[in-house]
């Protein structure tokens, strides 16, 4: 099997990428930068442009699958400006592939499975959200994910499954929003935020990329959430990282008011509340190897790891 990859040197990308190579996955992956241009056995890039709407054909070539995690970071302080790249990285990114793939042979392709997220779901302290309802998109991660994935329905054109994996709080200590979390509570510097009642849905990132190869071996379609079973609260999460590192939490909550003025429209991040359930995935049989968090933290930042 051969999987074409866009995002594959970031923090998910590399995991789906050694997962691939665990299970002797060829990978094709597109880059922005011609240096990062690799040539190896399994492990070929090709440039793209996707501001311009530029991609090497080649890249399709003898592909069976496609993965797509395109799209510019979200822990950059939400300017007007920036709010713009956010958006049109992921859109611009799904209407260059597109365009690539009118120009091929795409018989070969059984799979398309692009990345979204969880942020999709308004936020609540009492929902528990599933995938097949619909529910008002409310604040502006709502509206780029809901628009990421009305492009990524734009695929359903081609004959091959169209997937999107909703994806949660991603546990790792390699990027992302958990390090980031760590680094206070290491110095007795870190403390729920707000209430700390609003839910986190997470997953451990290796559980994360073996639901994207699951969904390409099992030829799933439709939008599953890459979760795993059990969400915590802010508060929760809080005292948990704590206790896996030995520390304690000495600081009162952080008021929201506060983080606000610090972070701007950045803080809806902390805040956002998604209980979500990741049933439709665990019945098609997924198995999580992280089911809780300590579980998932241990490995991560326990004494041993």
């Amino acid at each position: 099997m051969k999987i074409l990859i866009t995002g594959a040197t970031g923090l998910i990308g590399k995991e789906i990428v050694k997962a691939c190579h665990k299970n002797n996955f060829d990978v094709h992956y597109l880059t922005t930068s011609k240096h990062k241009i690799q040539s190896i056995a399994n492990y070929q890039g090709f440039y793209w442009n996707p501001d311009k709407n530029e991609i090497d054909i080649q890249c399709f070539e003898n592909v069976t699958a496609i993965i797509n995690l395109a799209g510019a970071t979200i822990s950059n302080r939400w300017t007007p400006e920036y709010k713009k790249v956010i958006l049109s990285s992921r859109i611009n990114s799904l209407r260059t592939l597109k365009s690539g793939l009118k120009k091929v042979n795409t018989s070969n392709i059984k799979s398309f499975v692009s990345a979204s997220a969880t942020g999709i779901y308004p936020s609540s302290i009492t929902n528990f959200y599933e995938e097949d309802e619909t529910y008002p998109v409310k604040g502006f991660l709502g509206e780029v994910v809901e628009a990421w994935e009305k492009e990524a329905d734009t695929f359903t054109s081609f004959s091959f499954n169209v997937v999107k994996i909703r994806i949660g709080l991603v546990m790792s200590n390699k990027g992302g929003a958990l390090p980031e979390m760590v680094k206070p509570i290491k110095f007795y510097a870190g403390a729920p935020f707000g209430s700390g009642e609003q839910w986190q849905s997470w997953i451990h990132i290796s559980d994360l990329a073996n639901i994207f190869l699951f969904a390409i071996t099992q030829e799933l379609n439709g939008v599953y959430n890459a979760v795993a079973s059990n969400p915590v609260t802010n508060e929760k999460l809080t005292l948990k990282v704590a206790d896996v590192l030995g520390k304690k939490i000495l600081l009162p909550n952080i008021p929201q008011a506060f983080l606000k003025l610090i972070l701007g429209d950045m803080s809806q991040l902390l805040f956002d509340s998604q209980r979500v359930s990741n049933k439709k995935i665990l019945e098609e049989g997924f198995k999580f190897k992280y089911q809780n968090v300590c579980s998932a933290l241990k490995p991560l930042y326990g004494k041993k790891a």
